[in-house]
């Protein structure tokens, strides 16, 4: 992927080695409740934030950053700066098109554990977006981790992850996160992980259509980038991870569709480019 002579988006809050506190910060009683039922707004499972209570330190405080670090001192961090911005570049682009304004997530870098908007979250979860804060949040060893245990590596697969957590903040900015919400509430479990399944997928089409504008616009892709990114898209799929860590798959229990269909929507997006293509929610079977 070319990405080394792109614009570093401003929008980064870094608070790697930060302590984070889950007590303080939290609470007992009604707190740990409203977190469980933010956990299962955003289809996060409840065991992430109901670990201990005590609070937890991933390392010595720093002193808080008043600038990013001057380029090449944090290659991985320039790599998802560069990646927001040029997320923020597209969306801008499409919006205009749309005659809305594209308001700018913030992308938050943790180590281990963070306190967001939706609650605390532990770094095994995964990268996920807040909608309350309008922030999207990872731990940068899960690029590690979606090399070597997930079998998914290159900068394009790592570029797809970000893409697609700025989908979900699309979705929040569109009013679609609010009106699925809405839906869920009222929904029996299954049917709720069904439309859970459709947001994520979404999402997915969304990345697709960054992708394929911003290789309109700018250029970015190399030979193999395409593959590195349909390959992470299948790597996640629910039926691939259940598999891989109870042996067997549960398809009422998917929230973010199946590797077949991830591929599908990720590809999709990609070929036709629009958002308009991304419509998860009027077919029949996504």
């Amino acid at each position: 992927m070319r990405w080394q002579m792109g614009r570093q988006s401003d929008n980064i809050e870094d608070r790697r080695g930060m302590p984070v506190g889950r007590g303080a910060a939290v609470g007992g009683g009604l707190g740990t409740l409203v977190l469980v039922v933010l956990a299962l707004w955003f289809g996060v499972g409840p065991s992430v934030v109901l670990q201990g209570d005590g609070p937890i330190s991933t390392g010595p405080a720093p002193s808080v950053q008043q600038g990013a670090p001057a380029r090449g001192k944090d290659p991985t961090r320039d790599f998802v700066a560069v990646v927001l911005a040029d997320t923020e570049d597209t969306w801008k682009e499409l919006f205009r098109a749309m005659n809305r304004r594209y308001e700018e997530p913030t992308l938050v870098l943790f180590t281990g554990a963070v306190q967001s908007a939706c609650g605390f979250a532990q770094a095994a979860m995964g990268p996920f977006y807040c909608p309350p804060d309008r922030k999207v949040f990872i731990d940068l060893s899960f690029y590690q981790s979606l090399q070597d245990r997930l079998g998914a590596p290159g900068d394009f697969a790592q570029a797809y992850v970000i893409a697609h957590e700025v989908g979900h903040h699309v979705q929040n900015l569109l009013g679609t996160a609010d009106r699925v919400h809405a839906q869920r509430s009222r929904a029996r479990p299954a049917e709720a992980n069904a439309l859970e399944v459709r947001m994520e997928l979404q999402a997915d089409c969304f990345a697709g259509v960054w992708a394929s504008n911003a290789e309109r616009s700018r250029h970015i892709l190399e030979d193999g980038d395409i593959e590195e990114g349909l390959n992470a898209a299948a790597a996640i799929g629910d039926d691939r991870l259940q598999r891989r860590s109870q042996g067997y798959v549960v398809p009422e229990s998917f929230t973010h569709g199946t590797s077949a269909q991830r591929v599908r929507w990720f590809k999709r997006g990609l070929d036709g480019g629009s958002p308009r293509e991304c419509d998860t929610f009027s077919v029949a079977q996504p």
